[in-house]
This record gives C-alpha cells, sequence and structure tokens, in this order.
C-alpha cells in the first residue's frame, strides 16, 4: 500500500516514538517499510519490547539500522506471569542501542482475576529503570489509578518516560505530566468517536507531547483498520497539529526534540544512513 501523506511538501523530522517492527506483521517488508518512512520525512522509529524472549530481535533491528532503537520490557498483558528481575533488565539495558524500560505498566482490560503478579512486575521495572537510569515506556489500559499509585510510590519521577497510546483523561495526563513524564498519541486520535482525547491532545504542555503509532495496530484515519506502519505516524501529527492550531513542520519540530531529549540515544545514531 502506499503510506505517502496526501501533504504537497515532504519534510524531514518525524519520529515514531513507540512501534513493534520485531512482529510477524513486517517479516519480508522492512525495506518497504524504511522507504515509506523516508517518503513521510519519518526519520527515527523505536522499536518495543514485549518479552524478554523476543527481545534478541527487537536490539537486532536497532543495531542493524541507524535510525531505529530499541527498549527492554515486558509487557503488562503477556501471558508468562513469571517474575520480572530487576537486575536481568538492568544487565539488557546496558547496550547503548537500549534507550527505555519497557514497554511496562498495568492492563486490566486484557487481563483478568488476581492481577499482583501485574503490579508486583511493573514494580521490578520501575525499580530497574531507577537502577540504570533509563526512562520509562508506560501501558495503562482501566488501571489508571493503580498505574499512578504504582508509579508514585516507586519513584517513577526519577526517571521519568512516556504514558505510551494515551486513552486516559485529562486528570490523568495532568497528574502523569506532574510525575515528569510525556503523553504519547496515536492513531486512535484521529478516530471520530475520539473527542475528549482529542481535547487532552489539544491540552498537553508542548514540550510533553510525544506521537507514535503503535504498529502494527491502531492504523490512523484515513488507513484505519489496516496495518499499521511507522510512515503513517504522519497521519497522527497532522491531526494534533490541528488540534493545537500549529503547523506541522512546528509540530515535528516539537515532538522530535522532547524524544531526543527523553531518551537520549547515541550521538552517531541522530542521522540517518
Amino acid at each position: 500500500m502506499s503510506a505517502v501523506s496526501p501533504e504537497v511538501q515532504v519534510f524531514h523530522g518525524l519520529v515514531d516514538s513507540h512501534c513493534h517492527l520485531d512482529f510477524p506483521d513486517f517479516d519480508g517488508k522492512l525495506a518497504e517499510v524504511r522507504e515509506e518512512m523516508r517518503a513521510n520525512g519519518v526519520t527515527h522509529a523505536l522499536c518495543i519490547s514485549v518479552n524478554l524472549g523476543d527481545f534478541p530481535k527487537v536490539l537486532n533491528l536497532a543495531e542493524t539500522h541507524d535510525n531505529f532503537f530499541a527498549t527492554v520490557g515486558v509487557h503488562p498483558a503477556h501471558e508468562e506471569r513469571s517474575a520480572v528481575d530487576p537486575p536481568r533488565l538492568v544487565e539488557l539495558a546496558r547496550h547503548p542501542r537500549v534507550v527505555a524500560i519497557g514497554e511496562t505498566g498495568l492492563d486490566y482490560y486484557r487481563v483478568s482475576g488476581d492481577l499482583e503478579w501485574q503490579r508486583e512486575r511493573f514494580r521490578a521495572h520501575i525499580r530497574a529503570a531507577r537502577k540504570c537510569g533509563k526512562p520509562l515506556v508506560i501501558h495503562t489500559r482501566e488501571a489508571a489509578e493503580d498505574t499512578l499509585r504504582i508509579m508514585r510510590e516507586e519513584g517513577a519521577a526519577e526517571v521519568g518516560g512516556v504514558m505510551h497510546c494515551f486513552t486516559e483523561t485529562r486528570e490523568v495526563a495532568e497528574a502523569a505530566v506532574e510525575l515528569g513524564f510525556h503523553i504519547s498519541f496515536s492513531g486512535i486520535v484521529t478516530f471520530k468517536n475520539a473527542a475528549p482525547l482529542k481535547e487532552v491532545a489539544r491540552r498537553v504542555p508542548l514540550d510533553r507531547l510525544l506521537v507514535e503509532t503503535d504498529s502494527p495496530y491502531l492504523a490512523p484515519v484515513p488507513h484505519r483498520g489496516k496495518t499499521n506502519r511507522p510512515a503513517l505516524v504522519r497521519h497522527v501529527a497532522e491531526e494534533v497539529a490541528r488540534l493545537r492550531g500549529m503547523s506541522l513542520e512546528a509540530l515535528a519540530s516539537a515532538t522530535t526534540g522532547n524524544f531526543f531529549r527523553l531518551f537520549r540515544p547515541p550521538k552517531q545514531s541522530e542521522k540517518l544512513p
């Protein structure tokens, strides 16, 4: 498919701050994905770990391509419920291409029953992040109160990070910002039925704003229902810029600057190969 935006002028500067390019959806398609990124001015992408078994594949993406970075962590809804060892996360995070701990957090939508194991896993990730001094990538779904509580109890503000694919209320966004976190918007913000989220996108401080795809999920309008790709983060940025009454170029400059200040990737990786 062609993922090129209808905007006339192509610029360079957007970052997809959250994608899963190690998933089977992208097997054999990486060259196409990267070309679409170039065509849309998407210069960098953060490849997100969801379990330690597949972490080597995530890391390989970041080692192979100078404009990809990696995280290390276990998604809260991952079926393997064994404890996560903070020292192991710290060890893996020492790699210079690993710029954050996560994706971690709480998910009370996909998983039910006694979820204390999930809360303990979240705490382990925060402790690892504090130990290695790298920011957190946090997922929360139908669990905002507990997510914020644990962030406070475990000192997540010490390292900061991002509330990814944000779908919560303005009050939750404000609480996260107070803890030093960024708010990242996905293709959901382009959906017609996302009016409350659009209002949050208008009000998040510009210096705490990020954009993402969460590829292969949540493709933005006008590609909703299709496989999402990093190039489509441009549609997310266009909508957030429209909501805030600013140019796409200004929105891209702000969110890209926020990304590099938050994740502090290796200096030599700030340009396309």
